[in-house]
């Protein structure tokens, strides 16, 4: 098993039922990371997580270089993943969430990319989502395409889902804490706006198994969303990486972006409402 110079960082929170399909699917890559950082963000079901995580350790340590970091207090994903993000020792970043899982050639491939693109500092890919619980697998096609993400592209619509990124460790900014949605967002447009490049492949190489919108409700999401989107925007003015007249048009166009989709959503709702009277 060829293994390469990958840290992948996982954040844990009340994860004990699905969290051996993440590490599973990290584990079985054709090009094994050379680390896997489990951190625990401080889980509330009575030590099942960490349970299951020590579990998962004892049993592919053997073949992987497998950490647990143990926040003692909930500090939220980004702090998790900054926490990986500073221990971690290879060149390469990779993200995956507890929930979801990668293909068996993520790594190998997005890897090999960046090895031959060294003037590129993060890569994504699209992300299949998934509603069955069992493994998900897809057939890759023998040609596809990478393009580059330009910083206008970026601020139209994030490209990049953190499940899909990998990107150099030595990048210096890191995830805002704190910050509840679109946090990840924020690091992308950091990354590009500092000057950094960034590309996109044409390949479908993670399963995601949770929904688009959370417990909340559709339109609560949207709406937060919509705000973490605009959040992100001002502070990359605030630190002057956009003028004023792109801050104000791209804040006034993913306003308008959020009413087209909570109208479709109502106009969906109304559709499924009417079909199963």
């Amino acid at each position: 098993m060829k293994t390469v110079p990958v840290s992948v960082i996982i954040p844990c929170f009340n994860c004990a039922s699905v969290i051996e399909r993440a590490v599973s699917s990290v584990f079985g890559q054709t090009a094994r990371p050379a680390e896997l950082f489990l951190v625990d963000d401080a889980s509330t079901d009575r030590g099942e997580t960490a349970k299951k995580l020590a579990e998962l350790k004892e049993r592919y340590g053997h073949s992987m270089e497998i950490e647990v970091i143990t926040f003692k207090k909930n500090r939220g994903p980004s702090a998790a993943r900054n926490a990986g993000w500073a221990v971690a020792m290879q060149p390469y970043i990779a993200f995956l969430d507890a929930d979801d899982a990668w293909h068996t050639r993520k790594i190998e491939i997005q890897y090999h990319w960046m090895e031959t693109h060294p003037d590129v500092a993060m890569t994504g890919h699209p992300c299949s989502l998934w509603r069955r619980k069992e493994e998900a697998t897809v057939s890759l096609p023998q040609v596809w395409n990478a393009h580059e993400v330009s910083r206008i592209l970026l601020l139209f619509s994030n490209r990049f889902n953190t499940p899909s990124v990998m990107l150099r460790r030595d990048i210096p900014f890191r995830f805002k804490q704190g910050m509840h949605y679109c946090e990840d967002y924020l690091l992308w447009l950091q990354i590009v706006f500092s000057g950094s490049r960034a590309w996109r492949i044409e390949l479908p190489l993670a399963f995601l198994f949770k929904p688009v919108f959370g417990k909340g409700g559709l339109s609560r999401n949207l709406w937060q969303l919509s705000k973490g989107e605009m959040t992100a925007i001002r502070l990359i003015r605030t630190e002057k990486l956009i003028g004023a007249p792109a801050w104000l048009f791209i804040t006034v166009y993913v306003f308008l972006k959020y009413l087209r989709r909570l109208g479709i959503s109502i106009l969906s709702g109304r559709l499924l409402s009417n079909k199963t009277d």
